[in-house]
């Protein structure tokens, strides 16, 4: 918990500090029209899912849907061994928006930490993530940063005296490919340092029929998340798709380990993105998310692929869902 000396005392109305690098609206345009630009279509990998949407939080209400529920489960009962292996007085990255559960059980898990840093690209969710938190703990350091992923991140100094810890909670590394994941994670261990840990959930392989049951429900949550990106697209950067055009579709390779969320366009239809025009065959496919589950060695493999080394893996009761704490190795 967090103790007398975490920091100055301070009114909890805001936040220390709001940091944006993040891109603006004309880059999210580019990167998109770069996609829609393709032979496939795909926005799969952009991240542009709202992971604070209503819809999501149904969806974690659902039985079928384990993730969440498996990953509460984790931080309850391995709080205590993962705040001992992270040490008194960390500052706590969080990576990725949302997860706000999550975020507390971490934070209330471990030994005076001193600082929270939300770091996500969607600025009025990030500061009200940030702001919740730090009324919650007015004595923690809280500094917000808006950056894009899949840039070089700058991270506010760490002047508390322990470790630096990025915590990438719900599944958010399953996102990307593996060989973005690696990426993404070779870039996160360059903001962090030699010596920094990664706290890293992930979605493990298990029955089909289980990954299935939880990505494409019969209440339409999973759609509605989908769709969402659509919605996305037409209020940040003046699209005007029609999500009534398109059919939800849900695949799992169990080969790859990888579920696929697609649109298919039901007809003919012509969608614009300022001055450029899109036309969707009937029958078209656009690819809005995939979602990579990994055996626990092939994902420690990734990870040391990234200059990490595996320090320990925390497992939900049903082995759904791993939590992995990672260490980044010094430079040679």
């Amino acid at each position: 918990m967090i103790g007398e000396g975490s920091g100055q005392e301070r009114p909890a109305r805001d936040i220390v500090a709001f940091h944006d690098h993040g891109s603006p609206t004309s880059e999210l345009a580019r990167v998109v029209l770069d996609a829609l630009g393709r032979e496939p279509k795909s926005l799969a990998g952009l991240a542009l899912i709202d992971r604070r949407s209503a819809a999501l939080r149904q969806l974690c209400g659902l039985p079928e849907y384990y993730l969440q529920r498996s990953e509460l489960e984790i931080l309850r009962s391995h709080g205590s061994a993962i705040s001992a292996a992270v040490g008194p007085a960390a500052q706590l990255i969080g990576v990725g928006g949302g997860c706000l559960d999550q975020i507390r059980l971490l934070i209330s898990a471990l030994v005076q930490p001193w600082a929270y840093v939300p770091v996500d690209d969607e600025r009025e969710g990030l500061l009200a993530d940030a702001r919740s938190v730090q009324q919650q703990w007015p004595r923690l350091w809280v500094e917000a940063v808006r950056a894009d992923l899949h840039a070089t991140m700058t991270l506010p100094p760490n002047a508390g005296g322990g470790r630096r810890i990025a915590f990438m909670p719900g599944n958010v590394i399953g996102n990307f490919d593996p060989a973005t994941a690696i990426g993404l994670l070779a870039q996160l261990a360059a903001a962090l340092g030699a010596g920094g840990l990664i706290l890293v959930t992930v979605d493990l392989r298990k029955s089909p029929l289980i990954v299935s049951s939880a990505y494409d429900d019969p209440h339409g949550y999973n759609r509605a998340l989908i769709l969402g990106v659509l919605e996305r697209l037409n209020r940040e950067i003046g699209a005007n798709f029609d999500g009534r055009l398109f059919e939800h579709r849900v695949r799992y390779d169990a080969d790859r380990g990888c579920i696929f969320a697609d649109l298919v366009s039901l007809g003919p239809q012509d969608v614009g993105i300022g001055d450029t025009l899109f036309r969707f065959a009937q029958g078209e496919i656009l690819h809005v998310e995939r979602s990579w589950k990994y055996d626990p060695d092939d994902f420690r493999a990734l990870a040391r692929g990234a200059g990490l080394r595996p320090i320990a893996v925390w497992q939900d009761a049903h082995g759904y869902v791993g939590t992995f704490l990672l260490e980044v190795a010094p430079s040679d």
